[in-house]
């Protein structure tokens, strides 16, 4: 009879710790590491031979909205295929529990506006067989998965339930309505939740154009909210914020870490027009460590980049009346329609009615705008901008964008890189109070596939740029966020640890172009990105991906709060 489930043999391990790699082999047995050495001596069941590849532990994913995608689909990919193996759901305050049957719309618009999520796709995927969020929480967990997955309880849900359509209106919460809110959340913090988060920016907004019920929600309501949580039981305060007051906003997280001793953590960004606001940031985020109190930025280790054109969710046109008229053909009969001189010279005479916010901002902004490459460059040169092109060409931007669009029947797209156009990125990730995330998986999934963020640590700043060492970048993208959310279990190759691992050709690592399927409830389209390099991805000792391909295993779980080092309690 066989020793051991799995054994992973002759690979370089990185073991997450940030220390230097090792030659060796991994043993796994129910689910969890038995043995690490240098060689073992013993039988599996299977065994893979990881000869010149490097060992890692799955990488820990902490800013997901698969909210809606793990109720529908056994595979949270674009995560599990890009070598992820557990993430946590709920973030920027949108999700769909609590929720009485009244509120269901109101809560798949704010995740359509806010995520960029297909309304139909929800509607017909989610089976709503829940009320409150424990509830939401046994669904889930009823749900065979690939990989394992946590929760954050998310406020706007917790508002509409408390106060409907004045939480919807974004009226000031009463003493009254907050202590019901503090009772719900305690509620789903017992039945296992991760902590609590909440947005406050402009950027968020309803898919009917309203802002979202807890855009400047009032301070005292968070910070009254985030009594309810517990740094012992290691609950997790996530925000998101224009940080207009930035002071104010950073006054949120770092007086509930005062009171309770839970940990903080923002979406950190170096923006354009606002170049000292990451260092700002840091500083605020060093001076909260030096007092005690655990608060920590999320870094997306590239640009926050959108992609537009007609396969994608929205483009410069996609909602200009003539343009909205052609929606009913068939693709090649609307491509052809679109290359007609009377129709192109109308569209461009035509302004979007009631557009995405991306598309408000960025519509006119050719010098922001790159011709999708195979393979995408996430840092492209600024002599390749649409507007660069089309001034060399004596051209109007807008025009050469039109044209460009109907290149490759229909199927051309630009790439926009906004927050974090900058060469600051290794500097934000390397910060010792800062963590790798901000994926965004399962939302925006017509316009941003951003969930590759963390191979992209790998590609770029390890591989090409050589900024980060490869031991510390393994560390940014397994240990460091799951001891963020107190998953104490995983993110590290030791004995004892979640059998969660990934085995990696680094030198033949490389990510592809993304591109989009129709898979989605009701047809709704989405982008997914794959990666060569990915030799194998296991979770609980069971390969879930071989070479990019899904195997049909599904050993994942919900993870119901905190989870203890098992060395400790061994």
């Amino acid at each position: 009879m066989a020793q051991y489930d799995l054994i992973i043999r002759n690979g370089e391990i990185y073991d997450g710790s940030g220390d230097a790699p090792f030659k060796g082999d991994v043993a796994i047995l129910d689910g969890v590491i038995a043995r690490i050495a240098s060689h073992i001596e013993g039988t599996a069941n299977r065994e893979i031979d990881a000869t010149d590849h490097i060992v890692t532990p799955g990488f820990v994913d902490v800013h997901t909205h698969y909210d809606g995608q793990a109720t529908w689909d056994s595979h949270l990919a674009p995560s599990s295929n890009l070598g992820t193996t557990t993430v946590v759901v709920g973030n920027c305050g949108v999700g769909f529990a609590p929720c009485r049957p009244q509120d269901r719309e109101v809560l798949v618009q704010l995740m359509e506006g806010v995520e960029e999520i297909p309304g139909s796709a929800m509607n017909e995927g989610l089976p709503w067989n829940w009320e409150s969020f424990p509830e939401y929480l046994d669904s889930l967990a009823a749900k065979p998965r690939d990989i394992d997955m946590a929760a954050l309880l998310p406020h706007g849900p917790v508002r509409v339930y408390v106060m409907g359509q004045r939480a919807v209106d974004r009226e000031a919460a009463t003493a009254e309505d907050i202590a019901r809110m503090k009772g719900l959340i305690k509620d789903a913090l017992s039945a296992g939740a991760v902590g609590l988060s909440t947005s406050r920016t402009l950027l968020h907004r309803s898919s009917n154009g309203e802002f979202i019920p807890t855009y400047q929600a009032a301070t005292s309501e968070l910070k009254q909210l985030g009594e309810s949580l517990s740094g012992a039981q290691g609950h997790v305060f996530q925000l998101i914020s224009d940080w207009e007051d930035a002071e104010d906003e950073f006054s949120i997280l770092r007086e509930t870490s005062s009171k309770t001793g839970a940990k903080g953590t923002f979406t950190l960004l170096d923006i354009g027009n606002r170049p000292d606001h990451w260092r700002e940031q840091l500083d605020r985020i060093e001076a909260a460590q030096a007092d005690g109190l655990d608060i920590r930025g999320q870094v997306l280790s590239r640009p926050v980049g959108m992609l537009m054109g007609h396969p994608a969710s929205m483009s410069s046109f996609y909602k200009r009346p003539t343009f909205l008229g052609l929606e009913s053909l068939a693709w090649d009969e609307k491509i052809a329609t679109l290359k007609q001189p009377d129709i192109k010279a109308r569209i461009l005479a035509e302004d979007n009615d009631h557009p995405h916010v991306f598309v408000e901002i960025f519509n006119n902004r050719f010098r922001h705008m790159y011709p999708l490459e195979e393979p995408i460059n996430y840092l492209p040169n600024k002599e390749d901008s649409v507007a660069a092109i089309a001034e060399r060409e004596g051209r109007l931007p807008e025009e050469w964008l039109y044209d460009y669009f109907l290149g490759n029947n229909g199927n051309n797209l630009v790439y926009i890189p906004a927050a974090n156009f900058s060469e600051n990125i290794p500097t934000l990730l390397d910060h010792p109070h800062t963590i790798s995330a901000l994926g965004d998986g399962g939302a925006h999934v017509g316009s941003i596939c951003d969930t590759s963020a963390n191979v992209y640590v790998l590609t770029k700043w390890v591989k090409e740029r050589r900024v980060l060492e490869l031991a510390r970048a393994i560390q940014l993208l397994t240990r460091q966020p799951a001891e963020l959310y107190s998953l104490k279990d995983r993110g590290l190759l030791a004995e004892g640890m979640r059998g969660d691992v990934n085995i990696i050709d680094f030198a033949a690592l490389k990510l592809h172009t993304p591109h989009i399927v129709h898979d989605l409830p009701a047809g709704g389209k989405r982008f997914l990105q794959s990666a060569d390099g990915i030799i194998a991805t296991i979770k609980s000792g069971e390969v879930i991906y071989s070479n990019g391909q899904a195997t049909g295993a599904l050993p994942g779980k919900l993870v119901r709060g905190q989870q203890a080092d098992p060395r400790l309690s061994a």
